[in-house]
């Protein structure tokens, strides 16, 4: 069998169209749905600490199973996206993390928690292996950015979503019923993505096609070959970890002396979030005019700078520091995982995009985890100076190899 004609001949949904707007819905709600769910104990970490009389660290594996097996999950994703078309694996991802996000708030104890939580992160998988390289396959390339820009937006709507209901239904009911809410809401926004999200016309799965092609393990390994896109998997690796760390144990730092907040006022301040939802889209456009490389070094040092602020013993200056930081993450977020798949080869757009995801979650998972003990034995200007030195060292790789090709233009 040859080649689809239409894999030949389609160059991509055009903004303005009634396909990219229902494109970009449905993966906007997608976000929701994955992102929701992967996050909302965050919120509620203090809360599931006291309860099951256990250590900060220790509470955030409730956070850290899920990333883990959200990375040890993204490639194999891949593989069956590749197999089976790019929405319909998302679809069965996103349906079986919502089944298990049901039964999570269930759990007897910490360690069937835990399990619940790493199989949750596998099914979530799906979405952030599949849904960059769906995009850049589905959109206009001179849209490609942008596009990846509104579903990074997505993202940061439904971490904020699943933080701030947790947050505040765990504040009145209790930490299980807030994660149980979360798991609830995210079921509407899985069915609008089934609804929305338009069948793929960029790509013809491996069932539909001869195996001429190059294999699997080809298709992981050629983006593994590229100085570059390792680069690009370490940006995802470093800034994640250092974020997800930050929202981890900067409400066990605020609930404590000198600023002694209550529970309530630490959850508004996942808000937060609302800053990348606005530098996600904005980083796209910026990205598209101007290059990616230069916009995402400019939001690696905005990130640093956030954090920074953090240091002061003032609880509004600590605010600020978090939206800048959280605003800079976003961004840079929106541009090293647009540029993973658009520059890899075609065949290989849905491993370039694992592999970015595989560094992005093993980072959460680790740093989320190990910056914790930072936290617990260190003072935390210790434990913000480690985040500053990640943003510095992303930069540093960003700078040494990024620069040196003119592709880092879209």
């Amino acid at each position: 069998m040859g080649a689809d004609p239409l894999v030949v001949t389609f160059t991509g949904h055009t903004p303005g169209s009634a396909a990219y707007r229902r494109l970009i819905v449905g993966l906007f709600f997608a976000g929701i749905a994955t992102f929701a769910q992967l996050y909302s104990p965050q919120a509620v970490l203090p809360q599931l600490s006291a309860d099951l009389a256990i250590p900060p660290a220790t509470a955030a594996l409730a956070v850290s199973a899920a990333t883990l097996g959200l990375a040890a999950a993204v490639i194999p994703w891949s593989m069956v996206a590749d197999r089976i078309g790019r929405v319909q694996a998302m679809a069965i991802g996103v349906i079986a993390a919502t089944v298990m996000g049901l039964l999570t708030p269930f759990s007897a104890g910490m360690e069937m928690l835990l399990v619940l939580r790493l199989l949750e992160g596998v099914a979530l998988g799906a979405v952030p292996a599949v849904a960059l390289a769906y995009l850049s396959e589905e959109v206009s390339a001179r849209s490609a950015a942008a596009a990846a820009g509104s579903y990074i937006a997505g993202t940061t709507v439904g971490g904020l979503l699943g933080r701030v209901v947790s947050g505040v239904a765990g504040e009145q009911f209790g930490w299980r019923v807030g994660i149980w809410v979360v798991a609830g809401v995210c079921g509407l926004a899985a069915a609008l993505f089934l609804w929305l999200t338009p069948r793929a016309q960029g790509f013809v799965p491996g069932r539909f096609r001869d195996s001429t092609g190059p294999g699997m393990l080809t298709r992981l390994l050629t983006p593994m070959r590229s100085p570059r896109q390792l680069v690009l998997y370490l940006q995802g690796f470093l800034l994640m970890g250092a974020f997800v760390a930050v929202y981890n144990y900067l409400g066990f730092h605020l609930v404590a002396p000198p600023f002694g907040l209550p529970t309530w006022l630490v959850t508004l301040l996942f808000l937060a979030y609302l800053a990348g939802t606005a530098s996600s889209p904005s980083a796209g456009r910026l990205a598209s005019r101007f290059g990616r490389y230069p916009v995402l070094l400019s939001s690696i040092a905005v990130m640093a700078i956030g954090a920074a602020t953090m240091l002061a013993p003032v609880a509004s200056l600590v605010v600020v520091g978090l939206l800048v930081f959280t605003a800079g993450f976003f961004a840079a977020h929106a541009v090293a995982s647009g540029w993973a798949p658009a520059e890899s080869p075609p065949g290989s757009r849905a491993q370039a995009s694992s592999l970015y995801y595989f560094g992005y979650y093993a980072g959460s998972s680790l740093f989320g985890w190990a910056l914790g003990i930072v936290f617990g034995e260190a003072a935390w200007a210790w434990f913000v100076a480690a985040i500053v030195a990640m943003c510095v060292v992303s930069a540093a790789l960003a700078a040494g190899v990024l620069r040196l090709s003119p592709t880092g233009r879209v």
